[in-house]
This record gives structure tokens, C-alpha cells and sequence, in this order.
């Protein structure tokens, strides 16, 4: 998983959270509430269909594109657990949460950089 995990509140305007998106090079942020815990997720899915119906650049809050109560996989799970919710869901990303705080991310380049990983016979992964 990835840490930290790069978060926004539901009131940040659309093009804020992409450009958290942009300057962090993810392709999600956490919506959390008040108290740090996971209200939903934005993807780059999201961004195109705000791009694609002209919400950009107005101050549009971002909680009117976000999916609320994403899927999310508990820290102590094994990496196939969230594989197969990624693959049940059809989505490229998973926050991984303790408590209903985020504390990681799986994203499908996490899952691609670790089956390299295992192919090359365990040899670094270059990051």
C-alpha cells in the first residue's frame, strides 16, 4: 500500500482535490470528515465526468462527484483479499482503513509493481 495517504475534506472545491491529485501524481483522494475518518473517495474516473459536464473551475464542492462509503480493506488483510474486492468492485483503488481512519491506499500500480516483483525473483522494485 501506499502512505501516506493524500486527503481532502467534502467542502474542497473539484479543482483543488485534482490538483492534489496532479501534485502528488495519485490517481485518488480520501474525502475524510472532521474527525480524520473516510466519507468517500475521488478518482481520476470522477475528474473526467466533472471535466465532462463543465464542474471544473466553479467552486463546485467536491462531495457532489465523490462515491460515498467507498469499499475499503482493513490493514491486516492479505494483499489477494484486496485484489479480489478491486476485481469484484471493478475499481483501481482501495483505501486501506483502521477504525474508519484511512491509513494506506492499494491502487492496481501497487498490485502491478508487486507481481513484477515476484516474476524478477524478488529483485528491487525501483522506486
Amino acid at each position: 500500500m501506499t502512505t501516506p495517504v493524500v486527503t481532502a475534506t467534502k467542502e474542497f472545491p473539484i479543482e483543488d482535490v485534482a490538483k492534489l491529485m496532479f501534485d502528488n501524481r495519485i490517481g485518488s483522494v480520501v474525502i475524510v470528515n472532521d474527525e480524520g475518518k473516510i466519507e468517500g473517495i475521488v478518482t481520476e474516473r470522477d475528474m473526467i465526468y466533472a471535466i465532462a459536464k463543465n464542474k471544473v473551475g466553479k467552486g463546485i464542492p467536491v462531495y457532489t462527484i465523490m462515491t460515498e462509503n467507498p469499499i475499503t480493506i482493513d490493514p491486516d488483510k492479505p494483499l489477494i483479499d484486496a485484489v479480489r474486492k478491486m476485481r469484484e468492485a471493478k475499481v483501481r483503488h482501495l483505501p486501506v482503513v483502521r477504525d474508519g481512519v484511512p491509513v494506506g491506499m492499494v491502487s492496481l500500480r501497487d498490485i502491478i509493481e508487486v507481481m513484477v516483483y515476484l516474476a524478477s525473483g524478488g529483485e528491487h522494485l525501483g522506486r
